[in-house]
């Protein structure tokens, strides 16, 4: 067996790996024994409907949210929000894109991107400016540095996020919904902007999004989760080329949009003739 194909080497190879995950609310299930794991300067997409719990995913990643059962691992140590000391430094190696970018609204788009560094970097002020100004250059906005999020545009600002992002040089890039909002310029930029990023930092990624196109177009591989009674389950997972050609009715349904299919336009209810009495 060749050192590449061994267990020891596919672990060392591995940035995340969730065994068996579920999560919940009381009373309603979100997740249902998902199992994946994203190799290094990987990009995989999350997709699937509104609210099957794709956003849920990322926030269990970060240790914003405990699983109910199975277990997560980044970077092969065990992401437990109970162990602060190892999650802080699990996250220091993370980097976020928060839908709609969420900047500060009073700082400059240069002090957006200098946040982090800042907060977590130690560095001297004048070295921190120098790697904020590196990294606005990298997205194109270097000359919006002492700008405010509310003198430039909604594509702009999803890019100064991005150079915030990646301020601390990132292992594993989660974007949450990066393309929201973006008007088709804009969009296709920040789409291949994220895999440009993610190839010069030979980091891994995640992105969670509805946007088949764009998606497709980036993407290494693609999970498809489908709502079940029990939680969402991942009903297709392979390189966009693979789901295309899937013939799973539910897949093709939310890959075209098409109205007749598994998801169902109409919500469960009594027959329409028992609302005005029937016969």
């Amino acid at each position: 067996m060749s050192l590449s194909s061994s267990p020891t080497a596919q672990a060392q190879d591995s940035v995340l790996t969730f065994e068996r995950v579920g999560f919940g609310y009381p009373g309603r299930a979100i997740i249902s024994d998902i199992s994946f794991e994203v190799r290094r300067g990987e990009l995989l997409a999350l997709m699937g409907g509104s609210g099957v719990g794709k956003t849920t995913l990322l926030r269990l990643i970060a240790g914003l949210l405990s699983p109910g059962i199975g277990s997560i691992r980044a970077f092969g140590e065990p992401v437990d929000a109970r162990r602060q000391d190892r999650l802080y430094a699990q996250r220091k190696r993370m980097g976020l894109l928060f839908q709609f970018g969420a900047l500060f609204t009073d700082l400059s788009c240069l002090d957006n991107v200098a946040f982090p560094l800042r907060e977590h970097s130690g560095l001297p002020e004048d070295l921190i400016r120098d790697i904020a100004l590196l990294k606005l250059e990298a997205v194109g906005l270097r000359g919006a540095a002492d700008l405010m999020p509310s003198q430039i545009s909604g594509g702009m600002a999803r890019r100064v996020a991005l150079a915030r992002a990646i301020a601390l040089d990132p292992e594993l890039i989660l974007y949450d919904e990066p393309f929201a909002g973006l008007d088709p310029i804009s969009l296709g930029v920040t789409a291949r902007l994220i895999q440009r990023l993610n190839r010069a930092l030979g980091a891994s990624a995640i992105i969670v999004t509805h946007d088949i196109q764009e998606t497709f177009a980036i993407a290494d591989r693609v999970i498809v989760l489908a709502p079940t009674p029990v939680g969402a389950e991942i009903r297709a997972s392979g390189t966009p080329k693979d789901l295309m050609a899937s013939e799973d009715p539910y897949v093709q349904q939310f890959l075209h949009g098409h109205e007749h299919g598994p998801v169902s336009f109409h919500h469960p209810a009594a027959p329409l003739a028992d609302l005005f009495g029937g016969a």
